[in-house]
């Protein structure tokens, strides 16, 4: 259970970060302006950032280890479509859509540990867990930059797929079912912290870009912040 959350957490970390260093060969060879190129980084983050509660919501409801199998399927089957991309709406595509099966996968691989750990070794297999996840942020940019370098762009994602095919039939034998406290979901709370986190994600994320005094960066900064305080009175 250690092994499969982890890889899985890993996966998800470093398609953070892991496509930066890539950039200026994704535009020798798919064109685009630079705000275009942006986005493929943009959606991904957006995606997994704004959807991350949700995806948690949907394993409570419906099977945590169910839920992760999707997630790890979406993610994986991205990620294959990111790596053929040949042209950059198409990898912008495929790269939010990489982020949805993030936001599912990432959250569940905690819930999915602590059903499977026992209570006396909680603390050191969300240590490792943690570790793991930490070394994905900070090797990113390497890996990217090494497999852009000594190979191709296009196996930043391929990386993904193997990977997600060992762990999906590992999950589905070695991982056991749990639900949360089936309660039905709440469709309104849910709308409006995606919402704040959707308005607050993209404005930090677009600030450096489009300028802090932007109309979009400033409503949607505002506007997240009038969701998730809406959200807190709501809960």
């Amino acid at each position: 259970a250690l092994v499969i959350t982890s890889v899985a957490g890993l996966m998800a970390a470093l398609d953070n970060l892991v496509v930066t260093t890539a950039l200026p060969s994704i535009r020798k060879d798919l064109g685009g302006a630079l705000g275009d190129l942006e986005w493929t980084v943009s959606a991904y983050t957006l995606t997994f950032a704004v959807l991350l509660m949700f995806g948690a919501a949907l394993g409570d409801r419906f099977g945590r280890r169910r839920m992760f199998l999707v997630g790890l399927t979406v993610f994986t089957g991205a990620s294959a479509a990111a790596a053929m991309a040949t042209g950059i709406d198409s990898l912008t595509a495929a790269r939010a859509v990489q982020g949805l099966g993030a936001a599912i996968m990432m959250p569940l691989t905690l819930t999915l540990l602590t059903a499977a750990v026992p209570a006396a070794r909680r603390g050191m297999a969300y240590g490792i867990w943690g570790a793991v996840n930490g070394l994905a942020v900070a090797s990113g940019p390497l890996i990217g930059g090494s497999l852009t370098e000594h190979v191709s762009w296009h196996w930043i994602f391929w990386l993904n797929v193997p990977l997600g095919i060992a762990v999906l039939p590992l999950a589905r034998l070695r991982l056991s079912e749990s639900y949360g406290t089936g309660a039905p979901l709440d469709i309104p709370g849910t709308l409006l912290a995606s919402g704040g986190l959707f308005g607050i994600v993209y404005g930090l994320v677009r600030g450096p870009a489009d300028g802090w005094t932007s109309s979009l960066v400033l409503t949607g900064l505002f506007a997240g912040t009038a969701f998730l305080t809406a959200f807190i009175l709501y809960s």
